[in-house]
């Protein structure tokens, strides 16, 4: 509570005329002093006070014209003024009533008549404020009342309504003279039980409040749903005076609820089932097999072909496509059937109340055939099939997440086994993917753990015997297994999370010996497998940079990316784009096991490539086999006619050289040329090369 003293302003210019007044009224007022007009108008600007006493007679501004100047700023307008004055003629007197005087005190002053006119006065100017905020807060009040976009009802204490607002009468229809002196139940739907209603009495009598949700029905009959808040106003004696009613129109909120749930549960592209409604779906599903004693299938289903589509046509197209395919495969279904959608082109399918396995195969077949009809998407001719793993239940007497483990693990036998076809789950694939998963987890440890380490293989040109740098590859230093090739466990690993863990710490670890080569006086490039999961992993060369920026020693064009040619080619358009990001950065890429793609002379032109790599396997094979052979001379031309770097791995003897030499391939590796080696084996190994005699003579 402020208890701070009413400030008084007395502006005089000779203030020893105030000074009895002043000493009397000390005790209740704080009082300030102005010895000229000027200096009282400063005054009450910085602070104003609750009242002024102003000298009529001063030098310069005169206490008429300064109480004009207080009168004609909005800021100090209604302060009350009492002229303090010698002068007793009734014009003088007229003239500062004129000018909004409050009340005139004559001198000699008498102190307590002075006492009393300042303490009324200042008593009416309390009062008038008081009134004034009421009136501000009661057109505030009405406001509100009027202009809410909240619907207002006002009840009686028997709960007639005397009075509603605008708003009230836009969301119920009804107008305000319809419904004085009813009942607000006229709005009841029905929708709500007579149960639900007592308990809001019971609540809004014990706390004089009750909020929840209603639904209403309007005047023309349609249902909506009010957010609703009833308090109790009460009188003195806690009797009760009346009742107020706020409610808000949510039906918008409502129907989005609705429209949220049924997101939830249904995919909004097809419409058909979706994850969540599946698992409610196959819990049910379990339930009725095992009552009816037949069998279900459950069915995982992916497209072959689809992301070709998208990245031919673009998503529109795909999306289409998808809701041609679902609605294909809703057609081979019979009644009590489920397809649900669970990721971009996978589906699951139910199949209930089978008896034998001549019924699902009909299905299925009947499914594959549709889902491979070519299709008329926006103007294209577009055409997919698909690989489809099934169990039967209760055969696979498992859980539902195990049940679909199980589809899905039969929908990649499908896929490996050629695509466009269906197969039937058996246990032993649960056993390879149990050791598959017990070997992902060992090797997770075995990151942890430090296990794993380079080895670096050099890369020479034969014709020069000039050292071109070393591939770094990754060994795993098992504990009880000794050192294991990459063969023993990147496969496993190949797509997952940790692979990309692994390629990270690959990068970073050669970064760091080539840094320690340099420290020794040892400047040599080196290359470095990059898996395709790594590669088109977001962000890819922003973790590039940053691992560059950490080991600046080394240039960037001395490391050199390789990446797998039919990896590159499941997604050439995204693979183009991360290495030309790459490349900016100053790093060069080799397309490794070249002529293993089937697509090799279609997007060599597009790969952003400098080099390709010849695979071992054609190299090893090329003095006996005539085909190989020819491979060889295919890609080393190939790479001629496209200004591409040509290298060749698998070199094992001096036979293998020399015939490369002899048909243009200069640059090679392999283990007639070095092993692989120990980082820290590295730098004497370049002390102690001595090139080929046999290539340097060609």
């Amino acid at each position: 509570m402020n208890n701070k003293p009413l400030k008084i302003l007395a502006i005089d210019d000779m203030p020893a005329n105030l000074a009895l007044l002043g000493l009397a009224l000390q005790d209740d007022y704080a009082i300030q002093i102005a010895t000229s007009g000027a200096k009282g108008l400063e005054l009450a600007h910085d602070d104003p006070p609750a009242l002024i006493l102003l000298d009529i007679m001063m030098p310069e501004m005169d206490g008429y014209e300064t109480c004009r100047r207080l009168k004609a700023d909005p800021l100090l307008q209604d302060i009350p003024i009492i002229f303090v004055t010698a002068l007793t003629e009734t014009d003088a007197e007229a003239k500062g009533f004129t000018l909004g005087a409050a009340d005139y005190l004559t001198k000699p002053i008498n102190i307590e008549i002075a006492r009393l006119r300042i303490r009324n006065l200042l008593e009416r100017e309390r009062m008038r404020q008081e009134l004034q905020q009421k009136e501000a807060a009661q057109r505030l009040a009405a406001s509100v009342f009027a202009h809410t976009h909240d619907g207002i009802v006002i009840t009686d204490a028997e709960n007639r309504i005397i009075d509603v607002n605008a708003s009230f009468s836009r969301i119920s229809g009804y107008n305000r003279e319809e419904v004085l002196g009813k009942n607000p139940r006229l709005l009841k739907s029905g929708r709500q039980s007579a149960d639900f209603y007592k308990t809001m009495w019971r609540s809004l009598l014990k706390y004089d409040h009750w909020n929840g949700e209603i639904w209403n029905r309007n005047k023309s009959g349609e249902i909506y749903a009010a957010l609703t808040s009833i308090s109790v106003v009460r009188d003195e004696q806690r009797n009760i005076h009346h009742f107020i009613g706020l409610f808000a129109d949510i039906t918008p909120l409502k129907n989005h609820e609705y429209d949220l749930e049924r997101i939830a549960h249904f995919d909004p592209l097809t419409g058909i089932p979706n994850r969540v409604l599946l698992a409610d779906r196959m819990t049910q599903a379990i339930a009725h097999t095992r009552r009816s004693r037949n069998h279900m299938a459950v069915c995982y289903l992916d497209l072959d072909g689809f992301k070709p589509v998208n990245d031919l046509f673009g998503h529109e197209v795909g999306d289409l496509l998808l809701i041609e395919i679902s609605q294909r495969i809703k057609d081979c279904l019979r009644a009590g059937d489920t397809v649900a959608r669970i990721g971009g082109d996978e589906f699951v399918l139910l199949l209930l109340d089978l008896d034998g396995s001549q019924e699902y195969e009909s299905v299925l077949d009947r499914m594959l055939r549709k889902v491979a009809e070519t299709a008329e998407i926006a103007g294209h001719r577009v055409a997919v099939s698909a690989s489809l793993g099934f169990t039967l239940f209760p055969n696979d007497a498992v859980d539902a997440d195990t049940l679909l483990r199980h589809a899905d693990q039969a929908m990649y036998a499908a896929k490996q086994g050629g695509k466009n076809r269906y197969h039937l789950f058996d246990h032993n694939m649960d056993r390879i993917a149990l050791a598959r998963g017990e070997t992902l987890a060992r090797v997770e440890i075995a990151l942890r753990n430090q296990e794993f380490v380079l080895f670096f293989q050099p890369k020479i040109n034969m014709r020069s015997g000039h050292i071109l740098g070393a591939e770094a590859l990754v060994r795993w230093c098992h504990p009880e297994r000794g050192i294991l090739l990459p063969a023993e466990f990147l496969p496993v690993i190949e797509g997952t999370d940790l692979a990309v863990a692994l390629g990270d710490w690959v990068l970073v670890t050669a970064l760091k010996h080539q840094r320690a080569w340099l420290e020794q006086g040892l400047q040599i490039a080196i290359s470095i497998n990059i898996a395709p999961h790594h590669l088109l992993r977001p962000g890819f060369a922003e973790t590039l940079t940053r691992h560059l920026d950490c080991y600046p020693m080394p240039r960037p064009a001395d490391v050199e990316l390789e990446i797998f040619e039919t990896a590159a080619l499941q997604d050439i358009s995204r693979v183009s784009a991360v290495m030309n990001e790459c490349k900016a950065l100053g790093v060069a890429f080799a397309l490794d096991d070249f002529g293993t793609g089937y697509s090799s002379l279609a997007y060599l032109k597009t790969l952003p490539a400098e080099t390709l790599k010849i695979d071992h396997s054609f190299v090893r094979n090329m003095l006996e086999d005539s085909g190989d052979r020819a491979i060889v001379e295919g890609i080393i031309s190939l790479a001629s006619t496209f200004h591409r770097q040509v290298i060749a791995e698998g070199v094992e003897t001096v036979d293998h050289g020399s015939l490369l030499l002899k048909m243009g391939c200069e640059k090679a590796q392999g283990y007639g040329i070095a092993m692989p080696m120990p980082a820290e084996d590295l730098p004497d190994w370049v002390r102690n090369w001595r090139p080929n005699p046999a290539w340097l003579e060609r």
